[in-house]
């Protein structure tokens, strides 16, 4: 092991994560919480979760409150089905308890066991479609349009230094320089301002300082309620973070995996249940503390391609996220566009494991490629693995090879028949 590479690694999957720090407050606030509940409420799950896969799991993947299931707690769980925040996040405890039976007796590992390779294969280059996209849209490259629904934004100062930063990035990963991605932050943090200025002289800095201290706010923890998200009523608010929970991690660890050789002896990933069992206690730590669910993070793939390895890449992410407890603001410094560059050159690293799938059976590539571009397509790692399991098991019916499936599978298809009308 190099520390100082695994170091690196650490650094780079924190500023690729951090922007969590600030956009899950904002996105749970529209519940009724309070902002700065929130936020601490955050760095509260990122560290420990982090820390425990880090030194339990000894895996170099950071976990977090999760994109989308925040999203579905605000706008699904407390707006639209108007469950109470407090009950809400009782719900969020109760998944992470369900998720904790399911990850010590194995059942996870069972369901991960069960996923076909050529499968495992679609969604670790789905994910990695995923973080370009995700890239792309953060530097604006990539913005909505009415007539095309997507399309390319305009050329303007935070395109300017998008593209200055992936063209400083890609130099230095072409060169083979150590900690690259990092680097290409950094100079892309430090480009944000002037591009910003030279573009026009009206324009607006891409860098908003908002200061550097804020005090914790530990009026959220403990907060929820317990009793009453064991009603009948929410009980599918419950399912709905159980299997969308499961299933954004488990794709994670898997796809990771892939991409990056993490795998044991069998080729199973690396420390699979520990692994498990540390994404169950982030999300039962999240109901108490605060927050929606958390799960591991597909943005750890920076660090990983930056050469982590090991625990001590989630260990020194973890520790980036502790000090926000008092330093949030100095988040501001860090653009969206800064880890744009990296997140786009990571989905490159990621889709290598699409060569391993025979694309001339086509019982295997449909369900692989329905997989791998239905999770970026949809913006949801969750539909990409419905779709794409589905269609698995009717065409290998349908081929004569029913007894290619295993009982897991089945059981997989049902609760996913079940999300889906359940949606």
């Amino acid at each position: 092991m190099n520390r100082s590479t695994e170091i690196i690694a650490g650094i780079s999957s924190f500023l690729a994560t951090s922007y969590i720090i600030v956009v899950n407050p904002s996105i749970l606030q529209q519940a009724g919480m309070p902002f700065s509940g929130v936020l601490t409420a955050t760095v509260i799950v990122c560290f420990f979760s982090s820390l425990m896969m880090g030194l339990y799991a000894r895996n170099p993947i950071l976990v977090a409150p999760g994109m989308g299931l925040n999203a579905f707690f605000t706008f699904s769980a407390v707006i639209g089905m108007q469950v109470p925040w407090p009950v809400a996040l009782g719900a969020v405890f109760w998944s992470g308890i369900i998720f904790l039976l399911l990850s010590v007796f194995n059942i996870r590992t069972h369901i991960v066991r069960a996923i076909p390779r050529p499968m495992r294969y679609a969604i670790a280059a789905g994910i990695g479609l995923f973080i370009t996209l995700i890239g792309f849209v953060n530097a604006g490259f990539i913005v909505r349009k009415p007539g095309t629904i997507v399309g390319m934004g305009k050329l303007n100062p935070v395109m300017l230094t998008f593209l200055a930063g992936l063209l400083f990035t890609a130099i230095m990963v072409v060169k083979n320089v150590k900690g690259c991605l990092l680097m290409g932050i950094v100079f892309t943090t430090l480009a944000a301002w002037p591009l910003g200025r030279w573009w026009h002289m009206e324009a607006k800095p891409l860098i908003n300082w908002q200061g550097f201290f804020a005090a914790p706010d530990f009026s959220l923890l403990f907060s929820l309620d317990i009793v009453h998200s064991l009603q009948l009523s929410v009980l599918p608010v419950i399912f709905a973070f159980v299997f969308t929970d499961m299933f954004d991690s488990l794709s994670t660890l898997v796809g990771l995996a892939e991409a990056a050789d993490l795998v044991d002896e069998n080729g199973e990933p690396r420390n699979i249940k520990r692994a498990l069992v540390t994404d169950a206690v982030a999300t039962t730590i999240a109901g108490l503390a605060g927050s929606s669910p958390g799960t591991a993070y597909i943005e750890s793939a920076v660090g990983i391609e930056a050469g982590g390895r090991t625990g001590l890449t989630a260990v020194t992410g973890a520790l980036l996220f502790l000090p926000f407890l008092f330093m949030a603001p100095l988040l501001s410094v860090v653009p969206a566009i800064a880890t744009a560059p990296a997140l786009v050159l990571v989905g490159i690293f990621m889709v290598r494991p699409v060569t391993k799938i025979n694309w001339g059976q086509m019982n295997e590539a449909i369900p692989a490629f329905l997989a791998m571009v239905l999770i970026p397509f949809t913006y949801s790692i969750t539909q990409g693995i419905i779709w794409g399991f589905l269609s698995w098991t009717v065409l290998q019916v349908i081929s004569g090879k029913v007894r290619s499936i295993s009982p897991t599978l089945w059981v997989i298809d049902a609760f996913a028949i079940l999300a889906l009308v359940l949606e």
